[in-house]
């Protein structure tokens, strides 16, 4: 009865700072922001009840929910003179920076991703003949942050031969996307998904440049895309394409087959009565 008391009294005892019983105690922010594709630090750091401890000592994060989260980092240090030893660091992007014997806990995270946005939690485990072991329990939440970026700007046609564009972003906060360009085109739906938004252009019906612009709190992006629509020539002035420079070749040709005939007959023929006949042929 006298341990559960003491588990109870300890279960209790939460301050503001960090949870504390008997002596231990962790201390950790309640949030961290990092930005994507770079790094961020998750500080944490205990006390424990001993004036010195020499016996193996296990520093821990976990993500999810404390106790039962998914183990991302695992340090060991068998002696005050040995320095923690990863022996866990998934995808090798969790680096300890500080040092479990000077009651310090924290990781590097390097390289952020969207997935990196979890609540952590930070345990160290104190070898004996009672192991001592001790968890953040309210844990940290990172919040992954990043200006706009355009993925992706595509036209595409419908069933009724008209036309439509689409712009698809990413950032975090979910930027807010527009629409600019040549007048008359109506916007469309848009939809999102976490940190990612697209939303449509309709009825482009005036070639020239649409600009797509994504816009929140860390700043802003552009894409364009041109639009423009081929329109086929009638047949008489297709044919005349074609033709007239295939006349014109044809009628050089002779020019010159002639010129090299007659020279050698030694008569000289009227060359724009040849070029004419040539030309009606």
């Amino acid at each position: 009865m006298r341990e559960l008391g003491l588990v109870l009294l300890c279960l209790l005892r939460i301050s503001r700072k960090g949870v504390q019983c008997n002596g231990w105690s962790v201390h950790v922010p309640s949030d961290v922001t990092g930005e994507l594709g770079k790094m961020v630090i998750l500080p944490c750091t205990f006390t424990h009840p001993y004036k010195t401890f020499d016996r193996a000592l296990t520093a821990i994060w976990r993500i999810r929910e404390p106790y039962n989260g998914t183990v991302i980092f695992k340090c060991v240090s068998q002696s005050s003179s040995e320095l923690c030893r990863t022996a866990i660091s998934h995808k090798n992007k969790y680096k300890l920076l500080g040092n479990p014997r000077h009651k310090d806990l924290s990781i590097r995270v390097d390289n952020l991703t969207w997935s990196d946005s979890e609540r952590y939690f930070c345990r160290v485990e104190l070898a004996g003949d009672i192991q001592d072991k001790y968890e953040s329990r309210n844990g940290i939440k990172l919040h992954v942050i990043a200006a706009p970026r355009i993925i992706n700007i595509t036209v595409s046609s419908s069933r009724d031969h008209t036309f439509q564009a689409r712009c698809t972003a990413e950032g975090e906060p979910a930027p807010a996307l527009s629409w600019s360009g040549p007048p008359e085109s109506s916007p469309g739906s848009g939809s999102s998904s976490s940190h990612r938004v697209s939303k449509e252009l309709r009825s482009l019906s005036h070639d020239g440049k649409y600009t797509c612009t994504a816009v929140n709190s860390h700043g802003r992006a552009e894409g364009a895309v041109y639009f423009y629509r081929f329109r086929a020539p009638d047949s008489s002035s297709f044919m005349v394409l074609i033709f007239v420079p295939l006349g014109i070749k044809v009628v050089v040709l002779l020019a010159m087959l002639s010129f090299a005939f007659f020279s050698r007959e030694g008569q000289w023929p009227d060359f724009p009565s040849i070029l004419l006949d040539a030309a009606l042929v």
